[in-house]
């Protein structure tokens, strides 16, 4: 009987393997015959349609192949020189007659980014062509790029509420010590306050003082920003007296807005529509409301960017990790061997290394910087190229650069390094549990996360910590010709928006990822009109290419709300969600880390998949 149900399991698990293999091999023709017509999508007259719901995001993560199998959703991010080069591209194609912002389920982006797309915004809306943007309701990342537009309409059971940066963190200091948890903290930087939420119960002084000021400083761009692209709005009122606002138009949050110039419109999709079909024409035989449009992926694909050049771009994005990872994740090994291998197998004359990373393992930084020297040492020019966020350890990655590019808005800085290290001696002392053993040297069985660290093992680690801080203070000082006691006053863990960032010395000038390319040209003594970048990083495979097309095609949206107040409740949903990814990636990650947890945040709304499966464990566990 054994026998039988062997052969039977066997058979069983043979017929599964060969219905997987069908499945695969399907899919592959489909996609093979879905990317076998010949030349590009043919784009006709019409809006190009940025229905941006997702993130933007400096290198998106790569799809799951089985993720159409599996059911698993695709969340949609959108790469940021994409979206520039696709707005630019549409500014002088004459068969884009308008440019539409579809902002309902917009995941957000850091302040850089959103700076660069609504300039590029702005560069279309002056060449005479209109740029209209629609939402049901607007908080402050979309409405930066809304107010771009010449036309901005809002649903009129929507609205726009605006917040601005900041708000409260956890802190974990008084779950700890119930649950007996010793939480060991090591750490040179005053204002690295990283591991805050697990020493104390509230914010320290010196980490509100520098988080007024950064955000302060970012909220003020915005306000500027904002006023120029749109002068005839009232922010300031709006943002210190909504409530007074809103009471004034009897409480209708969209007539408030719309009273106090923040939006053009009241309408909702279908009036929409028909504004814009006045300007491009409307689709016959379709719903009401519908207009001739363009789709952004048919128009990225229609409008690649410039070939293959001599300028390498390497892409550092995402935590800094040790060993491989995938795109948006920067693995050490897989970014230090991007550059290697374009080191030996192209004819590069120089390298930009584009930096979107809150930083991570030290380790990991360290071999990326190696990496990049090297391509020093053959004589390269190397142009660091920052993004959105170059904090931290992604600080440490642009050390090599002979010039630093970054945006005012670019989060950057915490100069800083930490660990952190739990033990449950007191824990299990609750439940009777305890540990004894011959111990013949001071480390032996250390660090004891049963029995606790003894303070040999502990003043070690502090050593080490302090040590690699200096060394970081170090090769700061080398990169950026300041003396190691002036990189200290500016260190400490302290994090700088990209304005004061310039003034204190940390970056060189002001641009994009394109200035940085052409200033690596003029660097190399090529024509910077004609250099060309050639991306060093993965091709996404045919499977995961499928699955994003999938997901791309599917029109399902979602659970994301669109009104103002039900956005703000989903968004401070994802806060909640990233601090418990927070906490996770604290209690796992091992070994020295030079991470800005603070400026999570700032960035885009949309949280990993991960991170909201935690959130919703721990909210079920307690009943929520």
């Amino acid at each position: 009987m054994k026998l039988v149900r062997g052969a039977w399991k066997l058979l069983v698990g043979i017929k599964d393997a060969l219905v997987l293999v069908a499945m695969l091999l399907f899919f592959a023709l489909l996609f093979a015959a879905l990317n076998s017509r010949p030349g590009t999508p043919s784009i006709k007259d019409g809006a190009l349609v940025l229905d941006l719901d997702g993130p933007i995001v400096e290198q998106p993560e790569e799809v799951p192949p089985l993720a159409f199998v599996s059911g698993q959703q695709i969340g949609r991010q959108y790469r940021l020189r994409d979206v520039v080069h696709a707005i630019d591209s549409a500014r002088t194609d004459t068969r884009v007659k308008a440019v539409v912002l579809d902002l309902d389920r917009f995941g957000g982006a850091y302040p850089a980014a959103l700076g660069e797309v609504a300039e590029a915004l702005v560069r279309v809306r002056q060449s005479g062509k209109p740029v209209l943007a629609y939402a049901t309701g607007y908080t402050d990342g979309a409405y930066r790029l809304a107010a771009a537009a010449s036309e901005i309409w809002v649903d009129p059971l929507g609205g726009v509420v605006l917040s601005g940066p900041g708000g409260n963190r956890l802190y974990y200091k008084g779950l700890i010590d119930k649950l007996g948890v010793t939480t060991h903290v090591f750490r040179v930087g005053k204002f690295k306050s990283a591991v805050e939420p697990y020493t104390r119960a509230d914010e320290s002084p010196e980490s509100r003082a520098a988080s007024q000021a950064l955000y302060g400083s970012l909220f003020e761009q915005w306000k500027n920003a904002v006023a120029q692209a749109r002068p005839k709005a009232r922010v300031d009122g709006w943002l210190t007296q909504p409530s007074r606002i809103v009471a004034a138009a009897g409480g209708d949050i969209a007539k408030a807005s719309l009273s106090s110039g923040i939006v053009d419109k009241l309408g909702d999709r279908i009036s929409f529509g028909r504004r814009v079909a006045e300007i491009v024409g409307a689709e016959e035989d379709k719903p009401a409301g519908s207009f001739k449009q363009i789709r952004y992926q048919a128009y990225v694909q229609a409008n690649p960017a410039p070939g293959e050049g001599e300028i390498g771009v390497v892409t550092v994005a995402g935590e800094i990790v040790d060993g491989k990872a995938g795109p948006g994740t920067a693995g050490g090994d897989t970014i230090a061997k991007f550059i290697l291998d374009g080191l030996a197998e192209k004819k590069l004359k120089a390298l930009v290394v584009r930096v979107a990373s809150p930083g991570g393992s030290v380790l990991a930084s360290e071999r990326i910087r190696l990496a990049v020297l090297e391509a020093k040492r053959r004589g390269l020019p190397i142009v660091v190229s920052m993004g959105g966020v170059a904090a931290s350890g992604g600080y440490w990655v642009s050390l090599p650069g002979d010039v630093i590019f970054a945006d005012p808005g670019t989060i950057t800085g915490s100069i800083g390094v930490f660990g952190v290290l739990p033990s449950f001696e007191n824990s299990l002392a609750k439940i009777g549990v305890t540990s004894d053993g011959v111990k013949l040297t001071p480390l032996a069985g250390q660090p004891d996360i049963i029995g606790g660290l003894n303070e040999e093992a502990g003043a070690m680690i502090q050593s080490s910590i302090e040590q690699v801080y200096r060394r970081f203070l170090s090769e700061v000082s080398r990169s950026r010709r300041l003396p190691v006691a002036r990189v200290d006053e500016i260190a400490q863990g302290r994090v700088w928006e990209g304005g004061t960032a310039r003034q204190i010395g940390l970056v060189d000038r002001f641009g994009t990822l394109d200035d940085a390319v052409q200033e690596a040209a003029r660097r190399a003594k090529l024509d910077p009109a004609k250099a060309k970048p050639v991306y060093l990083e993965k091709k996404p495979s045919w499977a995961s290419q499928l699955a994003q097309q999938i997901g791309n095609d599917d029109d399902e949206s979602g659970s994301v709300p669109t009104d103002a107040l039900g956005r703000m409740a989903w968004e401070q949903r994802q806060v909640l969600a990233r601090a418990a990814g927070d906490v996770r990636r604290m209690a796992t990650t091992g070994g020295i880390q030079a991470r800005c947890l603070e400026c999570g945040p700032l960035g885009p709304t949309q949280v990993t998949a991960g991170d909201a499966r935690l959130l919703d464990l721990l909210l079920a566990r307690f009943g929520l």
